[in-house]
């Protein structure tokens, strides 16, 4: 068999799993991605996040991830809900509405690669879903997925921006798939939009000024200077999607693990407010929200209160 009926099954498989659409790149190094990121790390655009600075070579070069890797296999998974929050109350990104996406996604590629060995023969890889040091955007670009925005999402025509990327780096060589245009065009609905003033310029965001970094990922307390514009925000932000023209083709996915409790959907701002830390563990038991814990959560709350 060669490598182009190879391709073709590992694409047919991916859409039985239940990924939103596949694609395939030559592993190397991102020469046009390193002065880029060497640029926003220079700058502190990552602010408290310290590993963004490590693995630098690792984060532009999946050779260096997984050896004699010849092949990375990006992936989407759609997790654009049907139903949304109480628009009256505190607001929760929409990517953490249900299960984890790291458990679901890698369960996926774990069968993935496992049917890539049974199909193909002795094949070696690793599965990737946000947590290894690897620019996910940049690969799925790089493989034909959509184009990198200007508030430094991953586009597409077809469905928008609300999915997940992961990758399966293979030591396997694959038919190779190529980039696809930007279509942004002069459309700034994202930067106009940001209530943080988060991207800078376009395709550069300030993740130090980010309502996501502030709300998950920053460990002090959120900065007095953004007081009254967070928008409601109490974990994560949507508005530079939520905006994005290409999201009015953003279809519910069909997946039931990202369905979210009913609470969650249906709660005030006094609820959430009045919160226990023995109801969120039970709201968010399996949910990307746990990583803020419960403190974090409150502290976002009263932030916005004030």
């Amino acid at each position: 068999m060669n490598t182009a009926q190879w391709t073709q099954q590992i694409k047919t498989e991916a859409k039985r799993l239940g990924f939103l659409s596949c694609g395939i790149s030559k592993a190397g190094f991102l020469e046009t991605e390193a002065p880029r990121l060497e640029k926003w790390l220079n700058q502190n655009m990552h602010g408290e996040m310290g590993y963004m600075e490590n693995h630098f070579d690792k984060r532009l070069d999946p050779t260096k991830l997984v050896e004699d890797s010849k092949s990375v296999i990006s992936l989407l998974l759609n997790y654009y809900p049907s139903e949304k929050q109480n628009p009256k109350s505190y607001k929760i990104s929409k990517y953490a509405y249900g299960t984890d996406y790291h458990f679901v996604i890698k369960d996926k590629l774990k069968q993935l690669l496992q049917f890539i060995q049974e199909e193909i023969g002795e094949v070696h890889g690793r599965a990737f879903v946000d947590s290894a040091p690897i620019l996910d955007k940049a690969w799925a670009a790089k493989s034909g997925l959509g184009w990198i925005g200007k508030n430094s999402n991953l586009l597409t025509q077809q469905v928008g921006s609300f999915y997940f990327i992961a990758e399966l780096i293979v030591d396997l060589e694959l038919e190779y798939d190529t980039r696809v245009t930007d279509h942004c065009g002069t459309c700034t609905a994202c930067i106009d939009a940001c209530p943080t003033q988060a991207i800078v310029e376009p395709y550069v965001v300030d993740g130090s000024k980010c309502i996501s970094y502030f709300t998950i990922e920053l460990k002090n307390e959120i900065p007095s200077e953004f007081q009254g514009k967070m928008d409601d925000w109490m974990f994560g932000c949507d508005v530079c999607q939520d905006v994005c023209p290409w999201n009015r083709f953003s279809k519910p996915h069909q997946e039931p693990l990202f369905n979210p409790n009913r609470d969650l959907l249906n709660y005030s701002k006094k609820d959430w407010e009045e919160i226990t830390e023995e109801v969120f563990r039970e709201i968010f038991k399996k949910s990307a929200v746990k990583r803020t814990k419960w403190e974090g959560l409150k502290r976002n709350i009263e932030f916005l209160k004030e």
